[in-house]
């Protein structure tokens, strides 16, 4: 089995399970998926966050493969690299920048569901990007 991160027509998220990559397009040329919120069979598959290990020998991967894990190490460090960690003070910060009371920048933090909600309402743009929380050292 394998999951497959879906989105229909009118952008709604939800995962669906299918035997292989052809049996989920079969189904699809179908209509057989379907929107469990809005029930449209307009469906296709999103990029999904989730790394699958193949079976297919290091030799065969293209040359031009794209290496995700890597692609996501860096797109973290340019992150890192060129914003400021404002922490939780972030929807305070971002919306000083919006109405011209800070300096405008980039800047990464955290906020709460109901921050976000009024960062959304007053028109402040922002982008939700999953950071990883480093290991702990170790001490041995």
């Amino acid at each position: 089995m394998i999951a497959f991160d879906l989105e229909c027509s009118q952008g709604h998220l939800f995962e669906g399970w299918f035997d292989s990559l052809e049996s989920f397009e079969e189904q699809n040329l179908e209509a057989l998926v379907r929107c469990p919120v809005c029930d449209v069979s307009d469906v296709r598959k999103v990029l999904s966050p989730v790394a699958v290990r193949t079976s297919q020998p290091r030799e065969m991967i293209p040359p031009d493969a794209i290496n995700y894990r890597k692609l996501a190490k860096e797109v973290v460090e340019y992150i890192k690299n060129n914003s400021e960690d404002v922490g939780t003070q972030f929807a305070a910060e971002a919306l000083k920048i919006h109405y011209g009371a800070a300096e405008k920048r980039s800047i990464r933090g955290s906020a709460t569901e109901e921050e976000e909600k009024t960062l959304k309402e007053e028109g402040v743009g922002f982008v939700k990007v999953p950071m990883p929380v480093p290991e702990p050292e170790k001490n041995n």
